[in-house]
């Protein structure tokens, strides 16, 4: 790295903690002096569902506070963002943008922000681990490798490297860094695969974390439990994205196969039962785009079926 001077409801817990952004709790379905056929679910929001915010970019860029708000209304707790730029969260100081989501009873866990493969420089990197905290949140993920950066080995052991330092900066100003994949991270690249030859293997385990997004690993035609397995604690963040069907494995990061969560064919009751051994602690509904258009629709979905079928 180069030197140059100039981050209501009690949230119920499981048993160990370990869950986090998902309260799984036996059913919340009540007949309170009512009929049967009149059941009562909870608040959404006392599961402690998360949403990344890529997912509504659109609404995002055209209206913050209402596209916020919407998505409190469906029952989100927890937000990722996806919008970072010259000190500001979608155009706002740290503090701002957390006021807001706050006052719509709702909390930011983590951000999507990227480091330039070449590096940035310490102090960059300070900055941007103060404006996390500023912003409150715990986490700051790695979203995206460009394909020109993928060509090499050591190109990935040089952005690994880097990312460790970072990391290290980041946990000073208490805000874990961490790394989000997608399926190119498991293809073959001079007889080696980077996302096990290089990223679980030498990133510093108490600098980086990875966000596992369930939708690209198995179209990359991998088992998330067996990984889980094989490297305990690892996957502190979940990406929760369904797909409508199962395919060869491929490594080129394009697909119009997104579905909304529970409306496909990926089994997460079998996931989430692997998240203490993943060493899972929020998990986020993410859907990078939606066949009719109509991101809220999605999201409306994915959390009635985690909250109504998955989680319960």
């Amino acid at each position: 790295m180069k030197t140059k001077q100039s981050r209501r409801e009690f949230l119920r817990l499981s048993a160990t903690g370990v869950l986090g952004a998902v309260i799984i709790s036996k059913s919340e379905w009540r007949t309170v002096g009512r009929a049967a056929s009149e059941l009562v679910v909870a608040d959404p929001k006392t599961f402690g569902v998360g949403l990344q915010l890529y997912t509504i970019r659109d609404a995002m860029a055209e209206d913050v506070p209402g596209s916020l708000k919407k998505v409190s209304d469906i029952g989100y707790k927890y937000l990722e963002l996806a919008s970072y730029e010259n000190g500001k969260f979608y155009g706002y100081l740290p503090g701002d943008f957390k006021k807001m989501v706050n006052d719509l009873g709702m909390e930011i866990i983590s951000s999507h922000a990227g480091v330039n493969p070449k590096g940035i420089t310490t102090d960059e990197a300070k900055k941007m681990a103060e404006d996390h905290a500023k912003l409150g949140a715990k986490y700051c993920m790695q979203p995206f490798i460009v394909d020109a950066d993928r060509k090499s080995i050591a190109g990935y052991q040089r952005m690994v490297a880097e990312w460790n330092k970072v990391g290290k900066i980041m946990k000073e100003n208490g805000v874990q860094f961490g790394y989000h994949n997608h399926n190119f991270e498991f293809d073959t690249v001079e007889g080696k695969v980077p996302y096990f030859d290089v990223f679980l293997a030498e990133m510093d385990k108490d600098l980086m974390t990875m966000e596992i997004d369930l939708f690209w690993t198995t179209k990359a035609g991998q088992n998330p439990v067996k990984l889980f397995k094989k490297y305990p604690g690892r996957f502190q963040l979940f990406h929760m994205k369904d797909m409508y069907t199962k395919e060869a494995p491929f490594f080129k990061t394009e697909s119009k196969d997104f579905a909304p969560v529970g409306a496909g064919i990926i089994n997460f009751k079998k996931i989430l039962a692997a998240k203490e051994k993943a060493g899972m602690k929020y998990m986020f509904v993410e859907q990078d785009r939606t066949r009719d258009g109509k991101p809220f629709d999605a999201i409306k979905t994915s959390i009635t079926n985690l909250t109504t079928k998955i989680l319960v």
